[in-house]
């Protein structure tokens, strides 16, 4: 049985959908205003290998990803750029597209953008206030109440009396409390008409929190299996969104919390402040897509993933590994889970998503493959690998594959033809020369009976 870590219970636990056989998921998505950073590739990532899992194990999976489309930094870029809130958007949702379809990383089955469930946001924020749970503020925002919801802190841990004001709380005028937060913000002037709603409190937007529980409960139900994100997302954004979605509906929000760990950079948060901050247009410039989805999978989707290059470097030698073992290999694969390859694969996986063993497993694998040539086995391989989304290129092409800086394929096999005729010629000087140049060019040689083949170090 699948068993999982709930962040709401702060344990380990069975796995058990509200349907049996289905299982409905929401995960926090992109703010886009600007390019997605390697925190999102990871939130991509991840929740892309959640999902796969869950339809590996026989589930019937409706994921959801949001997409914030309407906020303050969004209004501020656009008016920077001189340009729509829309026309923004629009670009960078398509950039964020491409970002996770170069990470292997598959569309979800809704992508709900916040501009287009505003309806819903409404109903709910009336709801709230029907509910005693919401009220309108003196600067014509509408808050939440928090003190009036029993169960806040339950997922952070934290209690009314430990969260201070000002230190993760936006403290505006108007607040009956400190701890309130908006559900809807009243417009201000110089706003584009574009950011604003009518409603019954009067022209404006919404608040971020309420994004999320409007849009999860119009797609999924008042009531669902998972919730997903990054683990700065635990407090206060989702906390904000147990509050609301209970509070609204009077019923439980959702039964299992996940959050994926921090990207770190040389040990260090990443973060724009410190200048350690990589978006994933950056990182593909210098590696291989396969080889930052590996990067992110080979660590647990718990724990921090700490980024630099002698990481990633690492993670293409491991990957290279890996499609070495099927440079005989092409064609389809299918699982056989009765293997017990297969089976210490499925044990990996049934233990919080335990992506570390699995691929330990893949390592095991192509260890046999190359001391034993088992046909069978590179298939295992290959298929295992696919569950993760992973090692379902030609090998060869992996092997080869050409990064923007660097010698271009059509330049490397000239040069080995090159080699090829001076050895003929009995010129092994050159030979050597050639093979040296390849060399430092990180380009691997490999003398068979076949003649030469070669890889990319």
């Amino acid at each position: 049985m699948l068993k999982l870590y709930n962040s709401l219970a702060r344990e380990l636990q069975d796995f058990r959908p509200i349907e049996p056989g289905r299982v409905r998921m929401y995960v926090c998505g992109m703010t886009v205003y600007d390019y997605c950073h390697l925190g999102h590739a990871r939130v991509m990532v991840v929740f892309d290998m959640v999902t796969r899992w869950l339809r590996a194990s026989g589930y019937e999976v409706t994921y959801v990803r949001n997409i914030t489309d309407i906020d303050d930094k969004i209004i501020k870029r656009a008016g920077e750029n001189g340009e729509s809130i829309r026309g923004l958007t629009d670009r960078y949702i398509a950039a964020m597209h491409e970002d996770a379809a170069a990470l292997g990383v598959q569309k979800p089955d809704h992508e709900p953008r916040a501009t287009d469930y505003v309806a819903p946001m409404l109903d709910m924020i009336g709801q709230l206030e029907k509910n005693g749970y919401a009220y309108l503020a003196a600067n014509a925002d509408v808050c939440y109440a928090v003190r009036k919801f029993a169960g806040y802190g339950k997922l952070s841990g934290k209690s009314l009396d430990d969260l201070r004001a000002g230190e993760r709380v936006d403290v505006a005028a108007g607040k009956q409390d400190p701890l309130d937060f908006v559900l809807w913000k009243g417009a201000k002037a110089g706003e584009p008409d574009e950011a604003k709603w009518a409603s019954p409190w009067g022209a404006g937007r919404p608040g971020w929190h309420i994004e999320c529980s409007a849009m999860s409960s119009q797609l999924l139900g008042n009531h669902f299996d998972i919730h997903g994100g990054g683990q700065d997302l635990q407090f206060p954004h989702h906390e904000n969104e147990i509050a609301q979605s209970e509070g609204a509906h009077g019923s439980t929000f959702v039964n299992y919390w996940m959050h994926n760990g921090f990207v770190r950079v040389d040990d260090e948060k990443m973060s724009k402040s410190l200048g350690n901050f990589f978006t994933i247009r950056e990182v593909l410039k210098q590696y291989d897509a396969e080889v930052v989805r590996f990067f992110i999978l080979r660590a647990h989707y718990r724990s921090p993933l700490n980024y630099s290059d002698a990481h990633l470097d690492d993670a293409k030698n491991a990957l290279t590994r890996l499609y070495t073992a099927l440079k005989s290999f092409d064609g389809e694969a299918t699982v056989d889970w009765n293997e017990p390859h297969a089976q210490r694969f499925r044990a990996a996986m049934d233990n919080d998503f335990g992506t570390p063993e699995a691929v330990a497993v893949l390592f095991d694998l192509a260890g046999e493959v190359n001391r034993t040539g088992d046909a069978t086995l590179a298939t295992q391989l290959k298929a295992l690998g696919g569950v993760l989304g992973l090692l379902q290129r030609n090998a060869t092409e992996f092997l080869q594959a050409a990064p923007e800086s660097g010698l271009a394929n059509e330049a490397i096999d000239a040069m080995i033809v090159a080699r090829a005729a001076a050895k003929k010629a009995r010129n092994f000087a050159e030979a050597d020369r050639i093979r040296d140049e390849l060399k430092t060019a990180g380009i691997v040689l490999e003398d068979g009976p076949g003649g030469t083949t070669w890889r990319r170090a």
